[in-house]
């Protein structure tokens, strides 16, 4: 594992408000008797790759997320909780700089980001991801679209309906060569970074090439209070 130079980075920096009125995060909630990010830290510590799994937490849950990798994941030394940034890309960029800090950030450093929230990722998605972010240097896990995606700009009238056999529907992981991300994601303007969405914006605005990764529909995110029983579902079913 030493000396990989690849990073699994687990986004926890969500606050669940989608989730109703819940007093914690949603990655906190327990499904199958654990907690939902513990499920997802567990899928890259059986990865034998990752040098380090850096998980991103809000400041006052950085303790609480520690405690619960040291109560369920034994042996997790590799696992490093830190504190995430005000956006999901400010978060990403602190992983980064944690990286650069131990030394061990250059250009070959691969990072597979990935949502707390989607405790169902395959060992095959997270192989992939590396392999794909060694060879093509980003890209993204995704599905086909299977309903028809409707625009409308105005959201109340249609403006236009794509081809769906053209779009996909993005989930994570989302890999890239980290230094390079890094690099792009400061060469944007202010205007830029506010309409970003995720990590993989940021190449396609300044025109870089993003491969896919075909993900599973049971890569779920878990967002609405529907969700958490459509995973305990999947749980019982595995």
């Amino acid at each position: 594992m030493e000396g990989s130079n690849i990073y699994g980075v687990v986004l926890a920096g969500g606050k669940g408000t989608r989730m109703g009125n819940v007093e914690k995060p949603k990655q906190f909630m327990e499904i199958g008797d654990k907690p939902i990010i513990v499920h997802t830290i567990e899928k890259f510590v059986a990865n034998t790759q990752f040098e380090k799994v850096l998980v991103l937490s809000p400041k006052q849950w950085i303790k609480h997320t520690q405690d619960l990798v040291r109560k369920y994941i034994p042996g997790s030394d590799h696992v490093v909780v830190i504190e995430g940034g005000s956006t999901r890309n400010e978060t990403i960029m602190n992983a980064i700089a944690y990286i650069e800090k131990s030394g061990k950030l250059d250009a070959d450093t691969i990072i597979v980001t990935h949502d707390s929230v989607r405790p169902f990722v395959t060992h095959r998605i997270l192989e992939e991801n590396i392999r794909y972010a060694k060879e093509f240097g980003a890209c993204d896990t995704v599905i086909p679209a299977t309903d028809t995606i409707v625009e409308s700009k105005d959201h109340q009238l249609i403006t236009s309906i794509p081809d769906r056999s053209t779009m996909y529907q993005g989930q994570t992981p989302q890999s890239f060569k980290a230094m390079h991300l890094r690099d792009l994601y400061e060469s944007l303007s202010d205007t830029e970074k506010e309409i970003l969405t995720d990590a993989c914006k940021i190449l396609v605005i300044k025109g870089e090439q993003v491969h896919l990764v075909e993900g599973e529909e049971s890569n779920i995110k878990i967002t609405y209070p529907y969700d958490m029983r459509v995973a305990e579902a999947l749980l019982g079913g595995m």
